[in-house]
């Protein structure tokens, strides 16, 4: 819901999230993008924006193009912008806009927001007083398990023992049986694991499995979620944890809370 483009002036309106009811002195100390321009409350309706007047020249389509390219300068802007988002939804419900939304001016960003109100109010409705908790379950990955070669050919002699080659063929296909019980028990654990928090969950979102390249060789993603919880039911998660744990012996690893990114929809 940006607007922005190559006649911009000198100045932009950056918008970080909208907000209920901030508290405007808990921005006190969180610079933005801008250090020296202070982040302020514009209020459009029954919505508050939280804002910063940036320059207009760090957010043009080339600024951003060299910016994708550069991994720790664009970390620099996304954590910038998810810090002022988490100071807002510590005060208030809050939903996030997606970085750099910018607009020219006050009453653009004003118009803008407005237009959107319901569907903003149905935003913060459902994530008020909730968080947003990361939940991912690994498999262990078996050493790698092939058959043993056929048995030895005494030295001079070019044929296997007599009955080896159905041997082998048999050790094989053994493998691949154990490898697809595994498999199967891995998904049989995932389903598990994830009815558990869906029971204490008010929503939830099935994220993509990360590959070996980012979850290490030896460990094998089985799920993959995230889960909208209450705020007072957030305490049962570590011990909900813990258990699954002990009682399926795969690894599962807790995170949050967050700020719901994954379940204020499309804004």
């Amino acid at each position: 819901m940006t607007e922005w483009g190559p006649d911009s002036s000198d100045a932009a309106l950056y918008v970080f999230a909208v907000c209920d009811a901030p508290d405007p002195a808990l921005f006190a100390d969180v610079p933005g993008f801008a250090v020296g321009t202070p982040l302020r409350a514009l209020r459009c309706g029954r919505l508050t924006a939280i804002v910063q007047t940036v320059p207009a020249a760090d957010f043009t389509d080339e600024a951003w193009q060299v910016r994708m390219s550069d991994r720790s300068e664009l970390e620099r802007y996304a954590r910038a912008h998810h810090h002022v988002v988490s100071a807002a939804a510590a005060t208030c419900p809050t939903v996030p806009l997606p970085l750099a939304t910018l607009y020219r001016g006050e009453e653009r960003a004003r118009q803008a927001l407005i237009a959107e109100t319901t569907r903003f109010r149905v935003a913060l409705e459902r994530t008020a007083d909730h968080s947003e908790w990361g939940v991912k379950v690994y498999a262990a990955t078996p050493s790698a398990e092939e058959p043993r070669p056929l048995p030895g050919t005494p030295a001079g002699r070019s044929r296997p023992a007599p009955g080896a080659g159905r041997a082998y063929l048999d050790r094989k296909r053994g493998v691949q049986a154990r490898r697809e019980r595994r498999h199967e028990e891995s998904l049989r654990v995932a389903d598990t694991v994830d009815a558990a928090f869906r029971s204490v969950a008010a929503a939830v979102r099935g994220l993509r499995l990360h590959g070996p390249e980012l979850t290490g060789s030896s460990r094998l993603q089985v799920l993959n979620a995230t889960y909208l919880v209450a705020e007072h039911r957030s305490h049962e998660l570590g011990r909900l944890a813990r258990e699954l744990r002990d009682s399926t012996g795969a690894e599962i690893e807790l995170s949050g809370p967050w700020v719901p990114y994954s379940f204020i929809g499309e804004v």
